[in-house]
């Protein structure tokens, strides 16, 4: 009796797991399932950049010579003309007193020859002028005198020999006369021996300058390599000067995500020292070739609020661009697309009456967790997740929760917008 009666309950039990098996056949497999949403989607790139000034400059000497001081610390400001660092400068300065005083004997030169000169050249032509007439007029009285048989032929050539050199004279007082006036020779000669005079002394005086070394512009001091009484040479870098300017952000971006970049696009910056202390920044410019060593394109950033005072030069950031941003549309999560998108093109599964069916959707925006749904789903249909199935099979429907602002916070995006795309490259 206990045998047949325990025989019987095992078939019982054996008919009803048969009967819950063939429930289970009709209904369909189990899967995972979702209702579409309108919801907002924003696709950022994360990445490294580095703070760098406008511009930078190498301080040098274009002179050899010894450091007398060095004026300026690390990290300090300085002024545009500021000293930074002082040569010694007494063979310097001692050339340029001596240049000086050569312009200065120069142009006293050429002040005589426009002054004192100038009479005196007129003054001797006037008197070499009386000389002439004068020996003019005693060669006519001996002439008279010779023919009335007074004067012997003798006194009458000496007469003309005056005349001569009277003429003679007066030809080197004219000569001289002219070559004082301000287009003459004597004064060419001295405006040339002043125009070398102060060419010598604006030398002098450019070597004296060139043993101090001035700030080009305001600035701040990056790197200090020189001490008193160090012998510096030209062609060595003494300082470098970031100069004066709005700072700016500077990041190499795989070149593979170049389409996604745009001037004008928001990010959010970072210092990991300071990560409570976020600030705006926007991308200012993409550079117009690409790295080809690194496969890599760089972008400038600009800051869109007065520079954080702890920011360094080259200090390290995270910084995070906006690439693209939808306020309301249709969301999937990139796992409920069956197999990989062909374009614009996906496919999917979706739930009518019970049953899976595949249907192709136009796709649009793309992140790491989700994807913009154009064309083929509606609003509150409901789309299959995974398992195997078959076009028209029954399915039973697990209803899943799933949102952009999941997504997002799963993809380490800032706020609450929509799923964000972190692509990070070399943190």
């Amino acid at each position: 009796m206990k045998r047949r009666w325990w025989l019987g309950g095992l078939a019982a039990v054996v008919s009803a797991l048969a009967a819950t098996a063939a429930v289970q056949m009709l209904r369909g497999p189990q899967v995972d399932a979702l209702t579409v949403h309108y919801a907002p989607l924003v696709r950022t790139l994360q990445f490294s950049a580095r703070v760098a000034s406008l511009s930078r400059v190498e301080i040098g000497s274009t002179v050899t010579g010894r450091v007398a001081q060095v004026k300026v610390r690390e990290g300090a400001q300085v002024r545009q003309g500021e000293v930074l660092v002082q040569l010694e400068s007494d063979e310097a300065r001692a050339a340029w007193a001596q240049a000086r005083a050569s312009e200065t004997q120069a142009q006293a030169r050429l002040t005589g020859l426009r002054s004192t000169g100038r009479t005196a050249a007129q003054a001797g032509l006037a008197q070499t002028q009386a000389t002439f007439q004068a020996a003019q007029a005693t060669l006519a009285r001996v002439q008279r005198l010779v023919a009335e048989g007074f004067y012997s032929p003798a006194q009458l050539d000496e007469a003309r020999r005056a005349v001569e050199v009277a003429q003679a004279q007066q030809l080197n007082a004219s000569a001289q006369t002219q070559a004082n006036t301000d287009d003459g020779t004597e004064v060419l000669q001295a405006q040339a021996q002043l125009a070398l005079a102060r060419a010598n002394t604006a030398a002098a005086q450019a070597r004296l300058e060139q043993t101090v070394l001035r700030a080009p512009t305001d600035g701040r001091v990056l790197l200090r390599s020189v001490e008193p009484g160090q012998i510096v040479q030209p062609g060595k870098a003494l300082l470098s000067l970031a100069l004066a300017g709005p700072t700016q952000l500077v990041a190499p971006v795989d070149e593979r995500f170049l389409d996604q970049l745009l001037p004008g696009q928001t990010a959010t910056v970072v210092a990991d020292a300071f990560a409570a202390q976020r600030f705006k920044a926007r991308v200012l410019s993409i550079a117009p070739a690409v790295d080809a060593q690194r496969g890599a394109i760089e972008v400038k950033f600009a800051l869109e609020q007065q520079t954080p005072a702890y920011l360094r030069e080259d200090m390290t950031l995270s910084v995070e661009v906006e690439t693209a941003r939808r306020e309301r549309t249709l969301v999937l999560p990139q796992s409920a697309l069956h197999g990989p998108a062909t374009g614009d093109s996906g496919v999917v599964w979706v739930l009518q009456e019970g049953r899976a069916q595949p249907r192709t959707v136009r796709l649009g925006l793309h992140t790491l967790e989700a994807v913009e749904v154009l064309q083929g789903l509606h609003e509150n249909e409901v789309v299959l997740r995974g398992g195997a199935l078959q076009a028209g099979g029954r399915v039973r429907a697990q209803a899943i929760t799933w949102s952009a602002s999941t997504a997002s916070a799963s993809s380490g995006a800032q706020g609450d917008a929509g799923a964000a795309l972190t692509n990070a490259m070399g943190r």
